[in-house]
C-alpha cells in the first residue's frame, strides 16, 4: 500500500471547559501531525446535545489559539472534508446505519427503558449480546412486517451493531503492541436513536476518520476498552485496509499516583485544570486557568509534553519546534502519568528567564498600572532584567522589585533593629554627600568612590551597606546595591536617604 498522508483529528465535546488532559492529547496528535508533514484535524463531536454547553466550543479554540496548537481544518478553519460539526451530518450517518442493516452487520432494536431494565433484573450481569438478543424486541425476532408498522407508527427505537461471538480481535496499539480481546465479552452497542436522528459517538467517529481519511488515532488510554468494536466496525463496512493506526495515551494522575486527574484535585492543591479561566454558565462557577494564573503558553506546552513522553535524552526544556522534531509515540509511557503541577511551576521559571526582558517588561507593565505606577519602559526593562531570576510568576515581580519604583514609607522594624546602628544616621549624612559629590554614577564608578570612602574613613563595610539598603529599599532585600542606587538615580537616592535619616535618627 502507499505510504499515507497522515492526517490526524482533536475531536472535543462542547460540553463544558477544556481538562488539561484533552489538551495533552491534541498537543500530541499536533506534534505527530507537524513531524511528519501531516493536517491536524478539529472536530467537533456534538451528537449528545443534551450536554451542549453554550461557550464551550469557543472557549475550546481560544484555548488553542493561546497555546499555539494550530489546525490545518476544521470547525472555523474550512477544508475539503466537511461538514466537521456532527450535529450538521446526520443525513450522512443514517445512509452508513442503513448499510449495516441491509448487510446484516445491525439490527433495529425496539426495548424500552423498562423492558430493559426487567431483563437486567431477570438476569445477573445482563449484557444486550447474542446470548441474550434471542429473547428481546428486536428486528431479529420479529416478523418484517412488525418492524415497519412500529417503525411507520413512530415507535422509537435504537439501531444495535450485531457482535459475533468468540472471535478474537487483534487491536495493534503503537504505545501498547498488540491487544486481544475476546468479542464474546463486547455487547451489541447502540449505534444509533431514532428519537434525535443521531448516532452514538462510537458510529459518528468511526464514519468520520474514514471519510476524513484519518491515518492515525492518538487518543486517551479511556478509549482503549471501545478499541476493538471499533474495529469490527471497520470491518463491517469492508474499510479494514483504510483503518486509521491506533495509539492511546496513558492517563494523567492525580500528584499523588492514585488515580485519574481531577478538578477537585486542583482545587485541594490549588493548581489549575483547564487552560484558560472557565464560567460555568450553568453553575455560575468559576474554575481558574494556566493563562490567568501568569502561566506562559510555551511552559505549559513544555510541561504538558513530558508528561507520559520522555524524549529519549536529559533535555527538559524543549522549544515546539524541538518537540516536534524529537516526538515520537513509542517513546511514550504505557502507565499513567502523575501530574506533578510545581514542575509546571518550573517550567514557567524557565521560560521567563529565557524570555527576552523587553517582553517580560511587556507583561508586567499591567501590573504595575495596577500600582498605579507608571514608569519609562527603558527602566521597567532594566528593572526586569535584574529581578526576573527571583520569580516563577511574571505577577511575582512587584513584590520583589516595587521599591524600584516607589520610595519606602515605612522600614521594617526587624531589619531596623538588626541593621540600624547607633552611628547609621551619622554614616548615611556622610554617605548621601559622598554620592551627591560622584560624577560617573555608573555602578562602577559608584561602588569605587564609596568603597574607597569607607577604606578612608575606617568604617564596617557590613554596616554601612545594610544601613544603605534600608534606606532605599525599606527593608533587606533586593540585589546588589550599587545596582539599585544606580537605577533609582543620584536625586533620588539622596532623597531617600535624607528621608530615613529623618525618620530613623
Amino acid at each position: 500500500m502507499a505510504e499515507r498522508k497522515v492526517r490526524v483529528r482533536f475531536a472535543p465535546s462542547p460540553t463544558g471547559a477544556l481538562h488539561i488532559g484533552g489538551v495533552r492529547t491534541a498537543l500530541y496528535n499536533y506534534l505527530f501531525a507537524r513531524q511528519h508533514g501531516g493536517d491536524l484535524i478539529f472536530r467537533i463531536e456534538d451528537t449528545d446535545s443534551n450536554r451542549f454547553v453554550p461557550g464551550a466550543e469557543e472557549y475550546i479554540l481560544e484555548s488553542f489559539k493561546w497555546l499555539g496548537i494550530h489546525f490545518d481544518e476544521g470547525v472555523s478553519f474550512g477544508g475539503e472534508h466537511g461538514p466537521y460539526r456532527q450535529s450538521e451530518r446526520r443525513e450522512i450517518y443514517k445512509k452508513y446505519v442503513q448499510i449495516l442493516l441491509e448487510n446484516g452487520k445491525a439490527y433495529i432494536a425496539f426495548d424500552t427503558p423498562e423492558e430493559l431494565d426487567a431483563k437486567r433484573a431477570e438476569i445477573a450481569n445482563f449484557q444486550y449480546d447474542a446470548s441474550t438478543r434471542g429473547m428481546m424486541r428486536n428486528s431479529l425476532t420479529m416478523p418484517k412486517e412488525e418492524v415497519d408498522a412500529l417503525i411507520a407508527e413512530g415507535k422509537q427505537y435504537v439501531v444495535r451493531f450485531k457482535i459475533e461471538p468468540n472471535e478474537d480481535i487483534h487491536v495493534n496499539d503503537l504505545i501498547r503492541g498488540e491487544v486481544v480481546i475476546n468479542s464474546s465479552i463486547l455487547d451489541d452497542k447502540v449505534l444509533y436513536k431514532s428519537a434525535d436522528e443521531l448516532p452514538t459517538y462510537h458510529l459518528a467517529n468511526i464514519v468520520d476518520d474514514h471519510l476524513m481519511e484519518v491515518s492515525h488515532v492518538i487518543r486517551g488510554e479511556e478509549w482503549l476498552p471501545s478499541a476493538p468494536l471499533h474495529v469490527l466496525l471497520y470491518r463491517a463496512f469492508g474499510w479494514e485496509d483504510t483503518m486509521p493506526e491506533f495509539a492511546h495515551l496513558p492517563l494523567l494522575l492525580k500528584p499523588e499516583g492514585n488515580g485519574k486527574l481531577s478538578k477537585r484535585d486542583g482545587d485541594r492543591l490549588g493548581f489549575p485544570v483547564f487552560p484558560l479561566e472557565w464560567h460555568d454558565p450553568k453553575s455560575g462557577e468559576i474554575s481558574s486557568g494556566y493563562r490567568e494564573s501568569g502561566y506562559l503558553p510555551e511552559a505549559v506546552i513544555n510541561f504538558l509534553a513530558l508528561l507520559g513522553w520522555n524524549p529519549g535524552n536529559d533535555q527538559e526544556v524543549m522549544s515546539m519546534d524541538e518537540l516536534i522534531k524529537l516526538f515520537d509515540l513509542h517513546r511514550c509511557s504505557k502507565s499513567g502519568a502523575k501530574f506533578d503541577y510545581k514542575k509546571g511551576i518550573w517550567f514557567n521559571h524557565q521560560y521567563i528567564q529565557q524570555k527576552p526582558n523587553e517582553e517580560i517588561a511587556e507583561l508586567f507593565l499591567p501590573f504595575l498600572k495596577e500600582q498605579g505606577v507608571e514608569a519609562p519602559f527603558e527602566k521597567v526593562v532594566t528593572v526586569v532584567g535584574m529581578m526576573k531570576d527571583r520569580v516563577s510568576f511574571i505577577k511575582e515581580l512587584w513584590d520583589v522589585c516595587s521599591f524600584f519604583f516607589v520610595a519606602p514609607t515605612e522600614y521594617d522594624e526587624k531589619t531596623v533593629k538588626k541593621r540600624w546602628k547607633e552611628d547609621s544616621a551619622k554614616c548615611m549624612t556622610e554617605l548621601a554627600e559622598v554620592i551627591a559629590g560622584i560624577e560617573d554614577f555608573s555602578i562602577e564608578g559608584q561602588e569605587k568612590v564609596v568603597m574607597d570612602w569607607i577604606a578612608e574613613k575606617g568604617y564596617h563595610t557590613g554596616n554601612i551597606m545594610n544601613a544603605f539598603r534600608l534606606t532605599l529599599v525599606g527593608e533587606g532585600k533586593g540585589p546588589h546595591m550599587f545596582d539599585i542606587s544606580w537605577v533609582l538615580g543620584k536625586e533620588e537616592t539622596i532623597a531617600r536617604m535624607k528621608r530615613a535619616v529623618e525618620v530613623l535618627k
